[in-house]
């Protein structure tokens, strides 16, 4: 822990007092050397938060001030406060918890964007979900459903499979006990997944195609099982497969205001209601944010860990 000046919100940028903020894999990647803020941004780790807007920069709505709300940052979430640009922020509704809003920021973009836009899943397809009890795991099988999908989950355990099917999976496949292509095809009757959210790579990209369906889409986010794979072209090509992928952190404010309008119009309406809630872990105080990257490295997770700044524990 350590004492810093309070941050200047910039031009079209807020200051949040911080009440919770969201622990995701690319914090422990960005600790360890391995995944640098962009340019501009700050060098704390932190990708979401909740709080209340106490500032705003030139050209910030005024409405904002003194609004709860939870946001998508560029970095420095993890701090008594924080600066971010406005069109990030998504208003916290009545029902929601602070802690459970700044837990649906990182998530709820990556899924949304990744699954319903790169990935283009619609009612009545099947969704094939890698790391099914991890914080995005959670909510591509909770939005998924929301939204007509049959939903597999892939887990190391038998405990996290019975946790995914708790969260809502149609089935779960321990990998470890298991090939999961084969569990996938014989559910669906040979036909495979329609729409694959991967966070492996590596040697799993051959094995994704091979139980993905005719006009299937593979859509990568992360690469925990290396960054390199070997791919038959020519069995793409017959199955008329896309494989495409992207990463959030690094594309502009531009791109993620809209991608914030999009997720108000189309999912922030079931958060309101009640419909959407993300899978909660475990809370830690800030001064223990390294438990909770141990936690999360070991696996032991289900759902979402938030540090608390301020507010409920």
């Amino acid at each position: 822990m350590e004492d810093r000046p309070v941050p200047l919100p910039a031009a079209g940028e807020v200051l949040v007092a911080v009440s919770h903020a969201g622990v995701n894999r690319p914090d422990c990647l960005q600790r360890a050397g391995l995944y640098p803020p962009p340019k501009g941004a700050s060098d704390l780790p932190g990708l979401e938060i909740s709080g209340e807007v106490v500032a705003l920069g030139e050209g910030a709505s005024q409405e904002l001030l003194g609004q709860k709300i939870c946001a998508l940052t560029n970095g420095g979430g993890y701090a008594e406060y924080c600066t971010v640009p406005c069109g990030q922020c998504l208003p916290v509704p009545e029902g929601l918890s602070m802690a459970e809003a700044a837990a649906l920021p990182e998530t709820l973009f990556t899924v949304w964007h990744n699954v319903f836009e790169r990935g283009h899943a619609r009612d009545g397809e099947v969704l094939l979900v890698h790391g099914g009890t991890s914080g995005i795991g959670t909510m591509a099988i909770k939005l998924g459903k929301l939204f007509g999908l049959t939903v597999i989950a892939t887990c190391g355990s038998d405990a996290k499979c019975a946790a995914a099917r708790d969260v809502g999976a149609d089935l779960a496949i321990n990998y470890r006990e298991e090939d999961f292509g084969e569990a996938v095809r014989a559910f669906t009757g040979g036909g495979g997944a329609d729409v694959i959210l991967d966070v492996v790579a590596g040697a799993y990209t051959q094995r994704n195609l091979d139980c993905l369906a005719m006009d299937g889409r593979l859509v990568t986010i992360a690469t925990l099982g290396g960054t390199t794979a070997e791919i038959s072209v020519v069995k793409l090509m017959v199955k008329r497969q896309t494989l495409t992928g992207s990463t959030l952190r690094a594309r502009s404010d531009n791109f993620k205001a809209l991608l914030a309008q999009e997720i108000h119009q189309n999912a922030w309406p079931l958060v309101s209601e009640g419909l959407l809630r993300p899978q909660m872990d475990r809370l830690f105080p800030l001064a223990e944010a390294a438990a909770a990257h141990a936690r999360m490295e070991a696996g032991e997770h289900v759902g979402k860990m938030v540090l608390v700044l301020a507010g409920e524990e």
